[in-house]
Parts: structure tokens; sequence; C-alpha cells
């Protein structure tokens, strides 16, 4: 809709009134501008001069917004339509643009003058204004959550979309940056339709962008947040292709005389997003994990084991299992469908790993296994030359206190490079606590690796020869270390940098996803806090955990965003679980702390249902947690075989670049754009190593 920003020519010949007017028209009042175009007066109750009504559709905007040389239409639409369609519904709109008498059949239909419904709509505009300040006023305020307010008023950065691979337009999110323009939805309008307008970013935090209009130039009083990947955001050129309407904001409106050299100025060069970015959005958010899906999943309760599972409902790739065995499905499990933690049907017998049988003795009606190629790849290792062995020593992230990095052993080595760790001085005598990792994992470390880089090691529970070395403790228990070169050593250029903000999981309550800042980086391990608590709830997280995403991730997919826990919030949990502490011996007597379960934090849900139920939990953080019922997503009507999850960057998209001869003609024409491949200054993943020393 670029070709209505001709200037408008005014010509000041006098007035006249229509000679076929079945009424003599009133004399104007001395308060409305006057505008003289073609013989015939115009009057505009908003004070501005320049408005126009479109004769298919009657939709009152700025002139020089309106499309074709006349001024008569306010998008292509409506001047197809009305070349073809009946043309009594827009007879007064005629008379208003092009001042022209009244056919006969216009006249039977006209009978009201012009001023009478001039001021009609001038009331009607008034109410609205008043129904808007009214609305304000009685507005309730609720408390609740900001990004763009938190990252404007703490002056924070946000880690770019690009570092979260298995995040919607992870791997395709291409060279998006500050002053690419795009076309948003006009709010400083008081137009009854929705109508746009083009924008350009002026800070990027995650899907979030911090948008400016164009004409305000170094006015950041209308500057608003967005979501980038949201359904009304598009690239320069899809109001004209789609035939909508560009309005320039009511507060600069009259800044620029002629808005369509103005635009050629200011786009000429510029970048704008791909043509198809949208539907890349939408072709992101597709997620092969269907509801009735069966997997195997570790059990929550006893660590060392898995159990089957049925996928309830899928919420931006995060998934919410219920195990096979609970009658009443509140015995659930959330967790991402990239996570280690599940596997298809039948992979635990495979690995030699522990499973607890179901007492079903055979598939529910409707429920069915997962394709193997769905779950997560793990690499491959040649196990048949130097390998793990039990009694191994090392070092690892305590599963049920992410906090910490422990002494830990080896404790059984499975098929397929997996293995099981159990931590020094806290195992269970049963060995329930013990986890699987694959030896690839980037949870489990060479000995040394903690004093290398300057992070506690948490000795032995009851080990007293403090401070812990390695060397003494080696000798004294008569064991070996893993060798270092058996560990994952590569290190993806990620992109992460200390003071980022995000949007993380609380793995030790995984159905909570809480605003979180990067704190510590050490190679490939990321040091995860969470904003408003204290640092014993942080947690060590690997930079391609699928747990980790990016800032404006739960608006985009609908998932319910933790704030940031307020001071009265924190004493009030610290006292509970102090005074619980005291009244209760915990059964696992390892260095697991009390995870938090913040006041005013609900389980995760599309519904606002409130919580029920008793505080216990470990690792999943809810065994005796009787959540409510969650809203399931519906399933597909037919399931088709599934691709497995890609990666890699199969796909790249560059901004466009808008170019004058090009912008020329599409402001005249406003046919679809074709812009120019511009160059991707994003870098494909290097990798890195770290240096181990060991001790004779």
């Amino acid at each position: 809709m670029f070709d209505g920003y001709d200037s408008c020519s005014e010509d000041t010949s006098s007035s006249s009134s229509s000679e076929e007017s079945e009424e003599e028209v009133a004399p104007l009042p001395s308060n409305l501008p006057i505008i003289k175009n073609n013989g015939q007066v115009y009057t505009y109750p908003d004070g501005k001069s320049g408005m126009a009504t479109c004769e298919m559709c009657g939709m009152v905007g700025v002139r020089d917004a309106f499309y074709s040389k006349t001024k008569r239409f306010c998008s292509v639409s409506c001047s197809r339509s009305y070349s073809s369609n009946s043309k009594k519904a827009s007879i007064l709109a005629r008379l208003q643009v092009t001042g022209k008498p009244p056919t006969k059949k216009a006249k039977v239909l006209q009978k009201q003058p012009l001023v009478a419904k001039l001021a009609a709509y001038a009331q009607y505009q008034a109410t609205l204004q008043n129904q808007a300040k009214t609305k304000a006023g009685n507005s309730v305020s609720v408390e609740g959550f900001s990004w763009g307010n938190y990252i404007n008023s703490n002056s924070f950065i946000a880690a770019p979309v690009a570092c979260f691979k298995h995040a919607p337009m992870g791997t395709c999110w291409g060279d998006i940056s500050e002053n690419v323009r795009i076309e948003v939805p006009n709010t400083d309008c008081s137009l009854p339709t929705k109508v746009f307008w083009i924008a350009g970013i002026i800070k990027l935090a995650g899907y979030n962008a911090l948008l400016r209009y164009e004409g305000f130039e170094n006015d950041s009083s209308l500057d608003f947040w967005c979501n980038i990947c949201g359904s009304d955001i598009h690239p320069v050129g899809w109001c004209a292709a789609s035939g909508k309407p560009l309005v320039p904001p009511r507060t600069v409106q009259h800044k620029y005389t002629n808005w369509k050299a103005f635009l050629v100025k200011r786009l000429t060069g510029a970048k704008t997003l791909p043509p198809d970015f949208s539907q890349k959005v939408s072709e992101s958010m597709q997620y092969p994990f269907k509801p009735c899906m069966r997997v195997e999943v570790v059990d929550k309760r006893h660590l060392c084991r898995t159990r089957v599972a049925v996928v309830e409902s899928v919420i931006g790739g995060r998934l919410r299992l219920v195990y096979e065995e609970s009658e009443d499905r509140t015995d659930d499990f959330w967790c991402h469908m990239h996570s280690p933690l599940i596997h298809h049907i039948g992979w635990s017998r495979s690995i030699g790993h522990r499973f607890k049988r179901s007492d079903i003795t055979k598939k529910q009606d409707g429920h069915f296994d997962t394709p193997p190629h769905l779950f997560a790849k793990v690499k491959e290792v040649d196990q048949s030359g130097e390998w793990f062995k039990e009694g191994m020593k090392l070092e690892a992230i305590d599963p049920l206190n992410l906090s910490t990095i422990c002494v830990a052993t080896i404790r059984k080595v499975l098929a397929d490079g997996f293995l099981m760790i159990g931590i020094d001085g806290s195992e269970a005598a049963d060995g329930s606590d013990w986890f699987c990792y694959h030896a690839t994992s980037p949870s489990i470390f060479p000995v040394g690796f903690c004093e290398i880089n300057m992070i506690e090691l948490t000795p032995p529970r009851g080990y007293t020869k403090l401070p812990f070395k390695w060397f003494d403790y080696l000798r004294e228990t008569g064991s070996i270390a893993a060798p270092v070169k058996l560990f994952n050593k590569d290190v993806p250029n990620h992109g992460f940098r200390v003071g980022m903000k995000l949007e993380a999981v609380d793995l030790m309550e995984p159905r909570l996803i809480c605003v979180a800042t990067v704190t510590r980086i050490i190679h490939r391990l990321l040091r995860i806090h969470f904003d408003g608590w204290e640092e014993e709830y942080d947690q060590w997280v690997d930079c391609e955990s699928p747990d980790l995403y990016p800032v404006g991730w739960c608006q985009l997919t609908g998932y319910q965003l933790q704030p940031p826990a307020s001071q009265s919030s924190r004493e009030s949990q610290s006292a509970s679980s102090k005074q619980k502490k005291k009244a209760k011996s915990q059964q696992y007597k390892g260095h697991k702390k009390k995870r938090k379960m913040p006041v005013g934090k609900k389980p995760v849900s599309l519904s606002s249902l409130p919580m029920t139920g008793g505080v216990r939990r470990s690792f999943s953080g809810d065994e005796e947690l009787t959540p409510p019922p969650y809203r399931t997503l519906p399933a597909q009507t037919a399931l088709e075989a599934f691709p497995p999850p890609s990666t890699s960057r199969e796909f790249r998209p560059s901004l466009k670049t808008v170019t004058t001869s090009q912008l020329k003609e599409e402001l005249l024409d406003g046919e679809d754009y074709s812009f120019l491949q511009g160059a991707s200054d994003q870098e494909s993943n290097g990798s890195a190593t770290f240096y181990i020393k060991q001790e004779p």
C-alpha cells in the first residue's frame, strides 16, 4: 500500500455545495478546519487535515495513506471490490473523497447532510475515547512481570536466540539485529480498524525487540516491546502485498507532507525480515512428539532405573509425561523432547539399564510406542580399547543438587557408552541414587577439573582430611582416576556471556521456567542463577541444554514464566524449609538441598489453576505433590512418520536489503517485494579443548 504516499495538493478555489443535494448544507462550525479540493468543502472532526474515507468499506484514515492517485480506497482489495460490487454502501465516502454529485441511486440513500454525518462521526470518536479513559481509570493494577521493563530498568543484556539451537528459529535466526525494519500494528491511531506502520528495531532481547516507529527519529516516547515471532510482525512490503493500509502514527502525522518521499529515503538500503520469516517460525514450532506416545523416562523416585510414561501434552517442545501406572494421571514428569532423560521403548533392555516393569500387561487404547528416531542421538564411542572401568574416580554434577560438582565413582559400565555414576559418601545402600550419564556427557569431568577451573569441589560426606586433595584421596581409597582422554572436551562456540538473561528450567522443579542469569562460564559449562533467589539454588548446566530458552520463549509458546522472587517470598520459603528440615529426616543422605518452592509460583500450565498437595520433593521436586489438571493440547487426527530432530543449520535466512530502485517501484506499484540476498554475520560453531593436569 505504498503508492498512497503521493503528497496531497490542495486547491484554493472557492467551495460550493452539491447542486443536487436534497437538503441545504448548514453553516460550517468555525472550530473545524476547512480543506478545499476539487470544489468540495471537507471538514474533519478530529481537527486534522488530510483525512479521507474509503469508498468501499467506509474506513476513515489519513489521505496520504490511501490507495491510488485519487485516494478513493484504503487498500487494493477495496479498489477491486468497488469495481465489481454494488456502490450503495459507499455513497457518502464517494461524496467526501471525489466531490462528485451523487447519481440518482445515490440520492435515495443520502438522507443526511454531510456536516451532520461528520458530526456523528465526531461523536462516535469521542465516545470511544471516553470509554478508553474510563476503562483505564477503572482497571485494577495486576502485578505482573515484563521482560521489557526488567531489561530497560536494569540495562540487562539477553542471550541471542542463536545460542539456543533447540528453540524455535534457533538454527535459522539469521542476522536479525538492530536497525532492521519491520511492519507492525500502529497503536498510535484512533481508527476503528487495525492499520500498520513501519518500525525499526532499537534493541534485541531474545525474541523480544524494542521498536520505534519511523518518523520519531530520536523521540523514544512511544517505543514499545514486542515479540518478533508474533503473528502481527511482518517484513517491509507485506502490507503492499496484502492490501493492508499503512498509516503514520497520529503523533507525527503532520511532521512530513510527503510520507512517500520520507519512506523512500529511510528504507533505501535498510534491512528487513526474510519474506518467509513467519512461515519458518510456524515450521520451527511443529513438534514430532504427540500425546499418547509411550517413552522410557527416569524414575523420579529411584534415579537408577527407568519407567514407562505416556506423553500427556506438548508445549513448545516440552513434554508432560505421566507414568503409565498412574491411575489418576497426576504422577507426572516434565522434560524437553531432546532431554537425555527420555528414551524409546526397549532402550533400558538394550544397554543393560535397570527398568521397572509396569503392572499394566498391555497398552491402553490409543497409546503407541514413540519411533526411536525421534529421540536425541548420542555420540558413538569405541569401547573396545581403553575405556571406563568400575571403581574409577571422576568429578560429576550431583543430579540431586545441581549447584555442586562432587567426587564420584563409576559404579557400572553399560552398553553404548553409558555409565552408572554414584556420588562418594552419599550413596544409598541399594544404589537407588546412582545416575546414568553417557561417556560424552558434559556433566562428568576428569579428576582435577574443578581445581584447574577454580570451582569448589564438594568432597565426600564425612571426609575430614580437608582441604581435599585428589592425590591423597586416590591413595587412601586405592582407586585410579578415569583417563582424561575419555572425556568430552569439545567446546562449541555457544555465544553465551556472563550477565546474559534467559529463561531456564528449575531442574529440581522441572515444571517451572524462571527468569535467570548466566553468572559464570567454564568452557561449555554455564552457572545459571535464578533471579531473586540465593546462590545455593544455582545450577550448573551445559551450554546446549534443552532446558535453557531465549527471553520471550514462554510468551511465544504459551508457557508460564516464573518472575524473580521477591524478598518476602524468599524469607517465607527459607523459614518453612528450616522448620521442615528439623521435623523430618531425609531418606537421601547426600548433599541434596531442600529445593525452592517459591511463594506465588504456580505449576506450569496454560490454565490458571491453584496448586494443591504437600511439598516434599527430591529429583523431580514433586513426589507427593498433586498437581492440578493440565490443559491438553489437541492431538493430530492422523499420526504420520516424523523426521528425526535436526540440529544442523539447514536454513539460515539472511536479512533482505532494500534498494532504491526496488523501493521506488514498489511504492508506485504496490506489488510484492523482491529483496537482495544479504550477508549473514553468523559463524559456524567452532571447537576448543580444556587442559587438565593430574598429579602423579
